[in-house]
């Protein structure tokens, strides 16, 4: 437990609340590809205990704040996918061929340089643009609920006026508070507490592969895991991106037979531990992602009531807060992408397409955002290299 501290104990609850908050998002996904709601819950189950326990091992393995994500962007898909031929068993079936590539892709060397090779001023704005939407959430949780979310806002900056360490956990108490005792749960919504983990049997067919795995596949990597690593280094952590790329794998791969449809490093929840919020000792900021993950394990064990408890809560005073937390982490790699002249450009193109939440082919604003900010930035290069 050396180096374990509050700070860094309420940055990981928080960043397990916000991750856990787009279950609205995966039970939708999976009942589209033909789950049935008690499948759908051992899902949840699965992925919640899968991204937990991969979180808590590799962040405690290597001392670095490796946070663990389901795929968000992975399961807007699945809805937006609907039933293939084979019903759910071809769908999971599905899932674990796409475990496979991930691994697969984590084993190839070239990918993991690329991967590597990501310059900090694009980054650093990819980064800028994936926070930006979530640091709007105060603004936005004022209007919404002006009460709840200015009492937020009031406790945060007048605690952070006297100690600023404490604000963000300040403002997780409050809003847990008022939450709790303004949350209206509908009759039912906890019950079952603990979701029945469903085996099932996988089936293999074409459609399910060409309509599910590629695309899953394609956007876990390029939406997830690109962005993941492109976020821990902007913070200076330097981990090995095949070997994060192959244990996610692997851990998908685990949890598709009970209905999972797949895990991977995760981006917001990733900003938010491994940033100043978590700890200013940034060698001893792994506890808060550590933290999210054992929060996560024990989320998946009352997935029932805890989706029934998210579901019902605004979502927004939730994301406020997750907002204020991350406000720090937005200006600092703002002005980290924006600070050498000659990139500025390129990195402005890649804050704004980040931000603006475009989406094509089922593929987020982060990947257009690094792609289309790196072409930028090697054509300024280039120009810049010939006039030499």
């Amino acid at each position: 437990m050396k180096g374990f501290s509050l700070q860094a104990l309420t940055a990981g609850i928080l960043a397990s609340l916000v991750g856990f908050a787009s279950a609205t998002v995966v039970v939708p996904g999976l009942l589209a590809v033909g789950a049935s709601p008690a499948q759908a819950a051992s899902g949840l189950m699965a992925l919640s205990i899968a991204m937990g326990v991969c979180g808590v091992l590799m962040s405690l393995m290597t001392r670095m704040p490796i946070s663990i994500a389901w795929s968000t962007p992975g399961a807007a898909l699945l809805a937006s996918a609907g039933l293939v031929e084979g019903g759910f068993s071809a769908a999971v079936g599905a899932f674990l061929v796409t475990g496979a590539m991930i691994v697969v892709a984590g084993l190839w060397k070239p990918l993991s340089r690329w991967v590597a090779a990501i310059p900090a001023p694009i980054a650093n704005a990819m980064l800028a643009g994936v926070l930006f939407q979530l640091c709007m959430a105060p603004v936005f949780a004022v209007i919404e609920l002006p009460a709840m979310a200015i009492t937020i806002i009031v406790v945060w900056a007048l605690v952070a006026r006297f100690k600023r360490l404490y604000a963000i956990p300040a403002a997780v108490a409050v809003a847990a508070v008022l939450i709790a005792v303004t949350t209206d749960l509908p009759p039912g919504s906890l019950t079952p507490v603990t979701p029945e983990p469903i085996w099932v049997t996988p089936t293999f067919n074409l459609a399910a592969m060409m309509g599910i795995a590629l695309p899953l596949f394609i956007v876990t990597m390029a939406s997830q895991n690109i962005t993941g690593i492109a976020v821990l280094k902007t913070y200076d952590y330097h981990p090995n991106p095949g070997r994060m790329f192959t244990v996610t794998g692997i851990f998908s791969l685990l949890a598709a037979p009970f209905g999972g449809h797949g895990v991977n490093l995760a981006a917001i929840t990733a900003a938010m531990c491994a940033g100043e919020e978590a700890h200013p000792d940034r060698a001893r900021r792994y506890w808060a992602a550590a933290t999210a993950g054992a929060c996560y394990i024990l989320l998946g064990l009352i997935a029932g009531a805890a989706a029934g408890f998210m579901e019902a809560s605004p979502p927004i005073l939730i994301e406020a807060v997750a907002g204020l937390a991350l406000l720090g982490a937005f200006g600092g790699s703002l002005s980290s992408a924006l600070s050498d002249t000659s990139d500025r450009e390129a990195a402005a193109v890649t804050f704004l397409v980040t931000a603006s939440g475009v989406t094509i082919m089922g593929i987020g604003g982060a990947f257009w955002g690094l792609l289309v900010g790196g072409l930028i930035l090697a054509l300024t290069r280039w120009k810049r290299s010939s006039t030499q």
